[in-house]
């Protein structure tokens, strides 16, 4: 093909230089990031295989067997240990997702919000998919709290009250470093760590656990509990003196009793996606925070049709939150409270970044385009510098991949109960999106038992 290098010819050159990069975004928007590399685990979870979602991370992690750890647990590596202990704790895989949970703690760092907020979101919210993931604070906080599931249910209170200490570190920095004191998600935890306490004998930092807990709804369930263990210690407050007043008159546990504690997780929480927007709608809602000069340059650079798309990273929809899960003792069933849920937390801290998030596409977006603005400087304008600076620009845009990673395998809610229950076997039903768990329980005179079910799907 001959291209004329008259002026005339000149609307010619830019068509050609276009067409050679809208080729080049055509051959390299392959890459679809995290969330397209975990689509079989979703998939599988979605048609109620959570054996075929572990079959599909052990594939990823380039392991043979669901104890096996990576060689490194670093990157994606780590997000997918996270991923897996969650499952293998919906198959009752107690000590596999134990020590999955505990690797992927190790691993994973926590997004620092209190400090340089913009830089750490713009660096680990956004097109840097191949670094070490940093968690938002809730998943660090559910990491700990959902562990603590694990040791109680079978009946380990010195591996819970382990994680309760290390939940302990990341609440108090939700508390004082970002000022959060209103996440249901410590509640939960409260709730948990309150009754690894309780039954290893320490009444006052059970109260203490117990007081977290009463600040959220869906803890009424522990009147009875605070009503008998407040006379018994010294820590007191006024949430737990009120919860107290409405447990009493309830009978103590009678000799030949015990307690059943129920939890029940089901659906999944969104999961983040790549999303493509107009460069003018992009603007439009970050116009109250991006700078003068990098707003102009973006501007200029859409009127000369170098750019006209912004990619990021958003919430897709979450799944099974409003199903209704079922808790049968003994033939009878028992009412269920709503501890937290957890998709609506996931929602609104991304509601507090995103627009963080959107900024930094914007300005690693015009930093990109100038690297191919000097590529054009330096060949001076010729054919050959449109076509390496619109290339450039092209493989750089396509190759910025949003950050899609985020953990996929939490349950969109959470549901608690507690219930006092004769000793001996006792027959147990839970049910909850379809999937379902049946025992028969044994219950020691005074003793209790954690029985869980997370349906992910």
């Amino acid at each position: 093909m001959i291209v004329s290098r008259t002026d005339h010819a000149g609307g010619t050159t830019r068509a050609l230089a276009a067409t050679f990069a809208a080729n080049c975004l055509t051959l390299l928007v392959g890459c679809g990031g995290h969330s397209e590399r975990t689509l079989p685990v979703r998939t599988a979870l979605d048609e109620g295989s959570p054996r075929g979602a572990i079959a599909a991370l052990n594939k990823e992690l380039e392991v043979d067997h669901d104890g096996d750890m990576p060689k490194k647990i670093e990157g994606d590596n780590a997000l997918l240990v996270l991923d897996r202990a969650s499952i293998q704790q919906s198959l009752a895989q107690w000590q596999l997702a134990e020590n999955d949970f505990q690797a992927a703690d190790k691993a994973i760092d926590m997004l620092d919000l209190a400090h340089n907020a913009g830089d750490s979101i713009g660096t680990y919210m956004f097109s840097d998919s191949s670094g070490k993931y940093v968690a938002p604070p809730y998943e660090k906080l559910l990491i700990n709290t959902l562990n603590m599931i694990d040791y109680l249910e079978v009946g380990d209170l010195s591996g819970a009250k382990i994680e309760a200490r290390r939940l302990a570190v990341i609440q108090k920095y939700y508390a004082d470093a970002l000022n959060q004191r209103d996440n249901p998600i410590l509640g939960l935890g409260g709730f948990l760590a309150g009754l690894a306490f309780e039954k290893a004998g320490d009444v006052d930092e059970a109260l203490r656990w117990y007081d977290e807990a009463l600040a959220f709804t869906g803890y009424d369930v522990l009147a009875p509990t605070i009503a008998r263990l407040l006379p018994q210690g010294t820590y007191s407050s006024p949430r737990l003196k009120q919860a107290a007043a409405r447990g009493q008159g309830t009978a103590p546990l009678g000799p030949d009793e015990g307690e059943v504690v129920f939890v029940i997780g089901y659906g999944r929480v969104p999961h983040k996606i790549p999303k493509r927007i107009p460069i003018g709608l992009a603007l439009t809602l970050v116009s109250g925070s991006i700078s003068p000069g990098n707003y102009a340059m973006a501007n200029k650079l859409a009127a000369q049709g170098l750019v006209t798309w912004v990619n990021y990273p958003t919430l897709a929809p979450g799944q099974g939150a409003y199903a209704i899960p079922q808790c049968m003792l003994d033939g009878q069933y028992v009412p269920l409270e709503e501890a937290v849920n957890v998709s609506e937390q996931v929602r609104a801290e991304w509601k507090n970044i995103e627009g963080k998030v959107i900024l930094s596409a914007i300005t690693r977006l015009i930093t990109r385009l100038a690297v191919g603005g000097g590529i054009q400087a330096a060949t001076k304008g010729s054919l050959i510098g449109e076509l390496l600076s619109l290339g450039t620009q092209a493989t750089l845009t396509a190759l910025d991949t949003p950050d899609t990673r985020s953990w996929e395998t939490l349950p969109a809610r959470i549901a608690i109960a507690r219930v006092r229950v004769k000793a001996g076997s006792n027959s147990v039903r839970l049910d909850a999106r379809g999937v379902l768990r049946e025992q028969n329980l044994d219950v020691t005179k005074g003793g209790w038992s954690l029985v869980s079910l997370m349906a992910l799907r």
